[in-house]
């Protein structure tokens, strides 16, 4: 499915533990015109890991539909691109060079790879040579330790990608210390590539701020949407405030699709989305203590309606 290019682009970006498919399909049918899987080892792939090809299993609602995948090297990113050749309804392959995570760094992946822009380069190379999917895309930050993301985003262009998403900050910041959108504006200007802004787009009116100051392609959002799934149906009806029963309906709709996908025990791994949902509303503490008890599904959405009837 071709993405249009010629409005914002409104993006859910990969995010360890939240956003399973369940997540995805809502955010999907709520606004979200590009969902991302959560981030895959590409060795995992290639060793089998059932974990991982469950990880990146699509929603029917999830289209255009992009994995993304992180590794250190060439033939290995390659070699897992290969294996998801053979799996249908991906739109493209998006390169991870932003997880600032020790582990996966000191394997030479994720923001480690903005140290080595040959590698980085690379590894998007034969993305392009080996990938049948529609797009190939990469999202890093301004760099590791200072900010490079202009020459970044030029061999980035250079290697052939379609667009390239940005954190606006280095690694060695994490994700503490402000976010530098100028810097992202900078990158925009530097290319003809589209490029995506990220990083503390956490409400309805931020992301209208970067989108008209910054002017990016679109806002990808990640932290920001958790426990306010309902910010791209905000910016896609370009709506600030929303109603308790549309988020309500939301909730469950989220309810819904943990149990269809993980079973009953849905329900339970629900919990703590349910925390960030109730977070600052009357009576979350109590809330909070009740779901924390519940198993069965249907007892759940019961307690989600009556917490709701008193939101204001």
């Amino acid at each position: 499915m071709e993405l249009d290019f010629s409005r914002p682009l409104y993006v859910l970006a990969p995010l360890a533990g939240y956003t399973d498919l369940p997540f995805r399909a809502l955010v999907k049918r709520f606004g979200a015109d590009l969902t991302v899987s959560e981030m895959v080892s590409a060795n995992a792939l290639i060793h089998g890991s059932e974990k991982s090809f469950k990880m990146v299993r699509k929603a029917p609602e999830e289209s255009p539909y992009f994995v993304q995948i992180a590794g250190s090297d060439p033939e290995s990113v390659g070699r897992a691109v290969e294996i998801l050749n053979g799996m249908e309804g991906i739109d493209g392959i998006d390169l991870n060079c932003g997880c600032p995570v020790p582990k996966v760094v000191k394997q030479g992946a994720g923001s480690a790879l903005l140290k080595d822009l040959d590698r980085l380069e690379a590894i998007v190379k034969e993305i392009r040579k080996r990938s049948k999917k529609r797009y190939t895309s990469v999202k890093i930050r301004l760099g590791f330790e200072t900010n490079r993301v202009v020459e970044i985003v030029k061999r980035i262009e250079g290697a052939g990608a379609h667009f390239v998403t940005i954190h606006g900050r280095t690694r060695a910041q994490g994700f503490k210390g402000e976010v530098d959108y100028q810097a992202i504006r900078e990158a925009r200007e530097a290319v003809s590539i589209p490029v995506i802004a990220n990083g503390d787009i956490d409400s309805y009116e931020k992301a209208r701020w970067v989108l008209e100051e910054i002017t990016p392609y679109g806002v990808m959002i990640g932290r920001g949407a958790i426990g306010r799934p309902w910010i791209f149906h905000q910016l896609k009806e370009s709506q600030g405030e929303i109603g308790t029963p549309l988020k309500l309906e939301i909730v469950l709709e989220h309810l819904n699709q943990m149990v269809h996908f993980y079973g009953d025990h849905g329900a339970i791994l629900f919990r703590k989305h349910l925390h960030t949902y109730s977070k600052g509303y009357p009576g979350a503490i109590e809330f909070r203590k009740r779901i924390n008890r519940i198993t069965d599904p249907e007892e759940m959405g019961e307690a989600i309606r009556d917490f709701f009837k008193g939101v204001p």
